[in-house]
């Protein structure tokens, strides 16, 4: 069997607020997004992780998901510039998904939408340079903005013992945060922003650090506070995201696919009553119909190999889509895929076949997410 070939680590590749901590508790493997450290696996398997993330409370280093920040008196219309979703009744205080998108609507990141004020927004990114394109377009409009990525790192509480995990550490208030939304707590005399948010369909919160130097704290407050709670440290769980129907940028969608293929839909706004980059291409598009939807299958036989490439579905004898995140499903006893199939064969119920890359052909099934099964 060949090992995983070890990580050379530069400044080019930033470490974060936690990764003191999280070496500390035997991380074993990172990956980069964002140009940051993201934690992939502990001491347990992820099959002990995935378990223990449905039962207990985790906290994740997720300080990748870098914050963009755009301020200023054309901040509103930048931030509605980039996005399809109309955000006219968007609130102080709300979290919003959102999808940024090129001139052919082709999606450039399908980050998280902070308002923290009417003229001041967080972009909290999945992996690509939101920054930059953010930058480019608020100097080629000369809108009065100032493009900036702050001193943001989020910190995620995740699982069934999440809210009462951070009820002691913050007080009761964390309870009245609402469902993607967001207030503030006091931390060390530290004014933090924490939503009711995060990279799992198992509950919990992202806390917002706004300063490096409290990271070794913040974390140790919450470890300590959670040992009644058996808390562990973890990471976004593969197996959970695809069971939950959670999309990855990069994985089930990039620049080549626009959002009506990720089913994104309700996030589009085309009635021509707001303005932004790639509605017109967006309107062709809804138009004419696309060509093909992220869909689940689910197919026969062992645990399907580990692979980071496509792996071909066919239908009818002949190629009609490809896999983008395969896992064994830990509730079906299956293998299940997120993947994205031509419109003739993405109905629910339809037979299909996976090619694996150990040359096995599998038998499969079209099903719709979220799966009323997990």
């Amino acid at each position: 069997m060949s090992s995983i070939p070890d990580l050379a680590i530069s400044r080019r590749i930033r470490r974060t607020p936690f990764t003191e901590r999280v070496e500390k508790l035997g991380v074993k493997r990172y990956s980069i997004v964002n140009h940051t450290l993201l934690p992939k696996a502990f001491q347990r398997s992820i099959e002990d992780d995935y378990w223990h993330l449905r039962k207990h409370v985790q906290l994740w280093d997720v300080s990748c998901q870098r914050q963009v920040e755009i301020r200023g008196p054309d901040a509103a219309k930048l931030v509605q510039w980039m996005t399809p979703r109309d955000l006219r009744k968007a609130k102080i205080g709300q979290c919003l998904y959102i999808t940024l998108i090129d001139q052919n609507a082709g999606i450039i990141n399908d980050p998280i939408l902070l308002k923290l004020e009417e003229d001041h927004f967080w972009l909290s990114i999945a992996d690509s340079d939101v920054l930059l394109w953010a930058k480019g377009l608020s100097l080629g409009r000369g809108l009065d903005v100032t493009v900036n990525e702050p001193d943001v790192s989020p910190l995620a509480v995740q699982g069934p013992k999440a809210e009462i995990l951070m009820e002691k550490v913050f007080g009761p208030s964390v309870r009245k945060i609402g469902f993607f939304q967001f207030d503030t707590v006091d931390f060390n005399r530290n004014s933090l922003k924490v939503s009711r948010s995060g990279y799992s369909k198992q509950g919990g919160f992202e806390i917002y650090l706004n300063k490096s130097s409290l990271g070794n704290d913040l974390w140790d407050t919450l470890w300590e506070a959670g040992q009644e709670f058996n808390v562990a440290p973890g990471y976004p769980n593969l197996v959970e995201r695809v069971e939950g129907g959670l999309l990855s940028y990069g994985n089930e969608m990039t620049r080549s696919n626009n959002p009506f293929e990720c089913n994104l839909d309700q996030y589009c706004c085309l009635d021509g009553s707001i303005d932004y980059i790639g509605r017109e291409a967006l309107q062709r598009i809804s138009e004419n119909g696309p060509i093909q939807r992220i869909r689940g299958v689910i197919f026969e036989g062992e645990p399907a190999p580990v692979c980071a490439s496509p792996w071909p579905i066919i239908a009818n004898g002949k190629n009609v889509g490809h896999t983008t995140t395969v896992v064994w499903s830990l509730q079906l006893k299956a293998n299940l895929s997120l993947a994205m199939i031509e419109s003739e064969f993405w109905d629910a119920g339809q037979r299909v076949i996976v090619e694996t890359p150990d040359g096995i052909r599998r038998n499969g099934t079209v099903v719709e997410f979220p799966l009323s099964i997990i």
